[in-house]
């Protein structure tokens, strides 16, 4: 699978809308079939940065990137953010999310 983090510098004046504008983005991503998780989630040290953690069948990255949603959403959000996003994208073996195994619960 495709596993990738990527951080948003999110303008002042477009924090608190960044949900709402990136919303369409993010169910037409989140419907793809090779998509398995499209999350975000806000920074508790920086509340204009947001955390998007996401993830691809192997197959299902090249059409993500290609899809006509993904030019328009990246689009979408240019307006909003400070700097160019940072990114880390690796392809790494698994399907999903395991247990962690330093912390058992029950």
């Amino acid at each position: 699978m495709y596993f990738i983090v990527v951080k948003f510098q999110v303008k002042p004046d477009s924090v608190d809308q960044f949900p709402d504008i990136v919303a369409e983005f993010t169910a037409a991503t989140r419907a793809e079939p090779g998509n398995l998780w499209f999350e975000w989630s806000r920074s508790l040290e920086d509340p204009a940065e947001y955390v998007l953690v996401e993830a691809f069948t192997d197959d299902g990255a090249g059409p993500h990137v290609s899809s006509a949603h993904f030019a328009e959403g990246l689009e979408s959000m240019r307006p909003h953010l400070v700097s160019t996003p940072k990114i880390i994208s690796r392809q790494v073996d698994g399907d999903g999310w395991d247990a962690m195994g330093e912390l058992q619960i029950g």
